[in-house]
């Protein structure tokens, strides 16, 4: 373990959290500085576009309430002096380090016009603020974007009750994450849950009288809605580091033990590195797990020093659930060129697909297979090929 007397994390959320766990857990007796720009503790994200909006407070991360004094609450980081190792906060303040971990997540997409009644989900607050809309009992709820954030608000509002629109711009949601047939799938399973699915168009702006009265398609159509959630995407929160002379691109670029220059690493849905299980294809990954084991591993790492830094290469996963369907995912299936249906049938509302590149590995999509997913990620992580599986 190299010497380090002051350790600066910018970002109080999961993967900020596991830094400076693993920092203490690994015998690090010198100064932590965790700059947060909430004043929370840090909390869980996922649940904000399901059980939270369901009246379910329960969203703190274990550990959160073992923080020390050298935590800054609200504060954000606006400026980084690489050479000389200093961080500016939007107070005006400056906060030394010999070593940094960059953990500053992301911010969700915005059109260019938010009327009242139009909503964001990224922070407790948002959850908040669009849970008290769901109950004032709107009629015409209308979600942009069918991701992952999209797909579960418009499963959580069906569940409370509610019409819900769901606009996407492609033929089927998720399908650059999920693969056309479980895409294809979701795009049933949201319309036999009651949602209505408008797919092939594009949101290009509101209807307003004091509040948002209605969603303008790009295919000419108004929709009424007196509630919107926009769910386009996150873009990473970079916009501090422009003239650190860090190199940014869709991120924090790093290299593949996520050293970002030799004192600093990034860590979370910030940091974008080379991923050596995909032969060294540049990935950002927005997933829960990632966010945590990343943090962990990035710490180490600092603490390591770039020479004796292990690589991150653990594979992508992520899950949710979608009116009661339970979706998993595991490596990088866009990257594919090929697939095949390993498990079930889409027509049975259970099935598994394994996806290639070049006949090997890349990836897997499980509906109500957690068992399957199981098997094919550990096959991914081993390079496995397509033709081993048919």
């Amino acid at each position: 373990m190299r010497t380090l007397n002051t350790i600066a994390v910018v970002g109080a959320s999961l993967a900020g959290l596991r830094a400076v766990q693993t920092l203490r857990k690994e015998g690090f007796a010198g100064d932590i500085t965790l700059i947060g720009a909430e004043h929370h503790l840090p909390y869980n994200r996922p649940p904000l576009s399901k059980s939270m909006l369901r009246a379910d407070d329960e969203i703190t991360l274990p550990g959160a309430e073992d923080l020390g004094d050298q935590w800054l609450k609200g504060r954000q980081a606006v400026r980084l002096n690489a050479a000389g190792r200093r961080l500016t906060l939007d107070d005006g303040s400056e906060i030394g380090y010999d070593g940094l971990i960059i953990a500053t997540g992301a911010r969700p997409r915005r059109l260019p016009s938010h009327p009242e009644g139009v909503h964001t989900l990224r922070t407790v607050e948002d959850s908040l603020a669009l849970r008290a809309e769901l109950r004032a009992g709107h009629e015409h709820v209308v979600v942009i974007g069918g991701g992952f954030i999209g797909g579960e608000v418009a499963s959580t509002a069906r569940a409370l009750g509610h019409d819900v629109t769901l606009v996407d711009a492609s033929p089927y949601p998720m399908t650059n994450v999920l693969g056309a047939e479980a895409a294809r799938w979701l795009a049933h399973h949201h319309r036999d849950n009651g949602v209505d699915l408008v797919s092939k168009t594009r949101v290009t702006g509101f209807e307003v009288d004091g509040r948002v009265t209605g969603v303008r398609l790009s295919d000419g159509r108004t929709l009424p809605a007196d509630l919107v959630i926009a769910g386009m995407g996150v873009i990473p929160n970079t916009g501090w580091l422009e003239s650190s002379g860090l190199t940014l691109s869709d991120g924090v670029v790093c290299d593949e033990t996520l050293f970002a220059a030799p004192n600093m690493v990034a860590a979370g849905d910030v940091a974008r590195w080379p991923h050596t299980l995909f032969g060294g294809e540049l990935v950002r990954v927005e997933h829960w797990a990632n966010a945590s084991d990343q943090g962990a591993l990035a710490a180490l790492n600092l603490l390591a020093g770039p020479e004796n830094a292990k690589p991150y290469a653990d594979l992508p996963s992520f899950a949710t659930h979608m009116h009661g369907a339970r979706i998993q995912t595991a490596g990088l299936p866009h990257l594919a060129d090929a697939s095949h249906i390993v498990t079930g049938s889409p027509g049975e509302d259970r099935f598994a697909i394994a996806f290639a590149r070049n006949g090997v590995l890349v990836g897997a999509v499980a509906v109500n297979a957690p068992k399957d997913l199981i098997r094919l990620k550990r096959a991914t992580a081993a390079a496995d090929r397509l033709d081993s599986l048919t």
